[in-house]
């Protein structure tokens, strides 16, 4: 399938939490497609990653190694990108760690970590990129929410704890920014099969188990949240905001 083209991207300056590997590594491939200046941020050193999406698409993304719960860190990492690309016009707020443990197993230094890695860098790099949209008219935030707290999953209200809020801070965003021409929308992810989910939790089980709550019969691969995310960076959504677009499969019926 010829992936969709969004004009409007091309030398956009974006930045991407968690864009070393998994969905975050995609993301950053289909933004640089589109002919984005991307710069991304991940504990991991995307220097690999950079060069192989160099090769495909002819555009070298920056890679900044940084840890997200660094809040200082984080901000240092998008003030680097904006150096190199002009003001973030566009932040995706990927970076996340779905680990799992039972509430009774939660100590309060487990929890703060829980929502380091997956609620606070997302206030904080929203925070730390608005004053540059503000100043240029306008921009587009992304966060990454989940569809495991509408679930009523257990195991790990942790993480599920953080994505409802992160569904709740999207809108809150979106209210408070609006005036200034800067949308703000979530992604509600299915099962995404990552190489990590593949390699801890997707057994021939599990898998066969979760395909029967989806309307579509296919897993999602990390490919399959480029569309939607590009969709909701773009002019094309440009009247969309404080949205929460579930991508899953058919698993949930939201309205």
């Amino acid at each position: 399938m010829t992936p969709a083209v969004f004009p409007d991207l091309k030398d956009t300056s974006v930045f991407v939490t968690g864009g070393a590997s998994g969905i975050g590594a995609a993301l950053v491939e289909g933004f640089a497609a589109q002919g984005a200046k991307v710069a991304f941020a991940d504990i991991l050193d995307g220097t690999g990653c950079a060069d192989t999406i160099a090769e495909k698409t002819g555009n070298r993304p920056l890679p900044i190694r940084c840890d997200v719960t660094d809040i200082p860190a984080l901000r240092a990492a998008i003030d680097e990108s904006a150096r190199a690309h002009g003001p973030v016009s566009v932040l995706v707020n990927n970076a996340a760690w779905d680990d799992r443990r039972g509430a009774l197993d939660v100590d309060e230094a487990y929890w703060d970590k829980m929502q380091a890695l997956n609620l606070k860098h997302q206030f904080f790099a929203a925070q730390a990129v608005v004053p540059g949209m503000q100043k240029a008219g306008g921009g587009r935030i992304v966060n990454f929410s989940s569809i495991s707290y509408m679930m009523g999953m257990g195991d790990y209200p942790a993480y599920t704890s953080a994505k409802a809020a992160i569904t709740a801070l999207t809108r809150s965003f979106a209210r408070e920014f609006g005036r200034d021409n800067i949308r703000v929308n979530a992604i509600m992810p299915g099962w995404v099969l990552t190489p990590r989910q593949m390699e801890l939790w997707a057994s021939p089980e599990a898998l066969d188990t979760f395909r029967t709550r989806m309307c579509l019969p296919e897993h999602l691969s990390p490919e399959d949240m480029v569309g939607p995310v590009l969709f909701l960076a773009s002019a094309a959504s440009t009247v969309m905001t404080g949205q929460a677009l579930v991508v899953d499969g058919g698993v949930v019926v939201t309205g």
